[in-house]
């Protein structure tokens, strides 16, 4: 959502006028109706109808016809009942490659009309879903518009792929569907160095890079934290990034420091799977100093980074953590507080935050590394030494002029499809 909402906001100041397609009628988690201001205004927006199943899905699972579905399999009750394993299962295999599958082939159809009188110079498509990229891939074989597909999480690597109960037949089918993405695409991008080398081995073809990124706009109004001394966490956290070791320490300092214990809270804003909140709970001292706002839109939840001591970043151990670069660490970065990111010692975001001087990575595992940390960074009183000179190549302007640059080179010369299907080569450009 913020990745192309900050992207539309910017690009037209690099010559580059967005033309947006969206559902007309989506099912969505969750809205932020604030972030409306963000879009220029006489922004072009295409509109068209889209079916989903998920009434099928609240029927199965027992759920309410208004409630929310949230995606990455956060769970708000305890345990897994027979009809959410059988819901998985069927999601998993018959709506591949997700639940807007429906919507590839009536929008393939109608952007063909469409830009037989609306002509574009090029094409992007942002998943997940990779529903988008089926449509991208259609349009552009259709009509030969040059197109980008932009991978704000990998397909088959993602770390809730494993759970989705795949058949042999329905693997065979993503990863098929996803290599025809990566070798038919003009160029293929993606926000992590450790992501793009996965998927050039997968693609055998260069990927790009271009992170997700924070608007300095947003942090044009000083905020100093209170004498609270808040550990707070934005965004979801599913069962995966249970920091279970960490919940631990805290209360270890929490017996061992009065001063930090009268003081301490820890904040979650986001979905938090129920197995996470009663993890947390079980420990008597900071189930007292825990908090959960289960959701503020962004101008609030800017706010509350801004007015936090310390943010956490929790990055689960899976196969494609390396790369893991959630879009709240640039705002974290933008907001110049100290981050105590738990995860992976290796990894992209652990090379962000020595870079920028923001904060330090304490493994999974490592309990005294936590204790350790969070006695120091919670009785910091001074804001950290950020090198913004390093942190501002992540500002949302920056990244829009990154990516016009990547479409000059798109649309310059000749541009190649290949295709897997027919095994020929067209030309498309000049």
């Amino acid at each position: 959502m913020q990745r192309w909402v900050k992207m539309t906001k910017y690009l037209r100041e690099f010559g580059v006028e967005p033309v947006i397609y969206t559902p007309e009628d989506p099912d969505y988690p969750a809205i932020d109706k604030s972030l409306l201001k963000e879009m220029p205004e006489g922004i072009e927006v295409v509109r068209l109808p889209i079916w989903e199943p998920y009434h099928f899905y609240r029927k199965i699972t027992g759920r309410r016809k208004d409630e929310k579905i949230y995606s990455g399999f956060i769970s708000d009750t305890k345990g897994e009942s027979l009809g959410q394993k059988l819901a998985v299962f069927i999601r998993g295999n018959f709506f591949i490659p997700d639940a807007r599958k429906y919507w590839i082939r009536p929008s393939v159809r109608f952007l063909q009309k469409y830009l037989q009188k609306h002509p574009v110079d090029i094409i992007i498509s942002t998943g997940p879903p990779h529903s988008m990229h089926m449509i991208g891939m259609g349009v552009s074989d259709a009509t030969g518009i040059p197109w980008i597909a932009d991978f704000r999480d990998p397909w088959t690597n993602i770390d809730f792929y494993k759970q989705m109960r795949l058949s042999t037949r329905a693997d065979r089918i993503h990863r098929r569907l996803e290599r025809e993405v990566l070798q038919k695409a003009d160029r293929v991008v993606t926000v992590s160095q450790s992501w793009a080398r996965d998927m050039e081995t997968l693609s055998n073809r260069k990927v790009d890079v271009i992170t997700n990124g924070f608007d300095p706009a947003d942090f044009v109004d000083d905020e100093e934290p209170g004498e609270e001394l808040s550990l707070t966490h934005v965004g979801s956290i599913s069962i995966e990034r249970n920091a279970i070791m960490l919940w631990e320490a805290i209360e270890e300092v929490l017996e061992r420091s009065e001063e930090i214990a009268l003081k301490f809270k820890l904040r979650l804003i986001g979905p938090v799977d129920q197995a996470v909140i009663s993890a947390i709970k079980q420990w008597p001292l900071l189930g007292d100093r825990f908090e959960h706002i289960p959701w503020q839109d962004h101008s609030s939840a800017v706010l509350s980074i801004k007015r936090s001591r310390v943010l956490l970043l929790l990055v689960n151990d899976s196969p494609n953590s390396a790369g893991r670069l959630p879009g709240k660490l640039f705002e974290y970065l933008g907001a110049s507080r100290r981050v105590l990111s738990i995860g992976p010692k290796k990894g992209d975001v652990l090379e962000i935050l020595r870079q920028s001087g923001a904060g330090v990575c304490i493994p999974l595992n490592d309990k005294a590394g936590m204790v350790n940390a969070l006695v120091e960074v919670l009785q910091e009183t001074d804001v950290p030494d950020v090198k913004m000179s390093y942190v501002d190549k992540f500002s949302r302007r920056n990244l829009a002029e990154k990516y016009r640059f990547l479409i000059d080179e798109t649309l310059g010369g000749s541009a190649v499809l290949r295709s897997e299907v027919s095994g020929q080569i067209k030309q498309v450009g000049q």
